[in-house]
């Protein structure tokens, strides 16, 4: 299997999954909020599996490099250049990404 050796531009950290990161599962929801800081891209990503308990708990997330999630899941290469707000979900791991037009952005502050 060639390997994909496509780079994306540095557009900073990426918040993954460890389901995505570690366990290698393709990205099935994906969104953009306002970056926390300058090293942040503000792009948060899961496998679509993760339950409000795993969620919950911050040894399950961790930051990458961009293109570390994208040599996991190319799929999602050309959604990175949308600003925030945005979010994208595909129905399985092999289905094209739609806009999730039903996403609801909220500051985890609660403001």
């Amino acid at each position: 299997m060639a390997t994909q050796n496509r780079r994306v531009q540095r557009i900073g950290a990426v918040l993954a999954s460890r389901l995505v990161a570690v366990d290698r599962k393709k990205v099935r929801f994906i969104y953009r909020e306002e970056p926390d800081n300058e090293y942040d891209s503000g792009w948060r990503v899961f496998a679509g599996e993760e339950d409000q308990a795993f969620a919950d708990d911050p040894n399950n997330f961790a930051l990458y490099d961009a293109n570390t999630i994208a040599e996991i899941d190319p799929d999602i290469i050309p959604l990175l250049n949308h600003a925030p707000p945005c979010a994208f979900q595909r129905k399985d791991a092999n289905s094209p990404f739609e806009e999730a037009t039903d996403y609801e952005f909220t500051p985890e502050n609660g403001e």
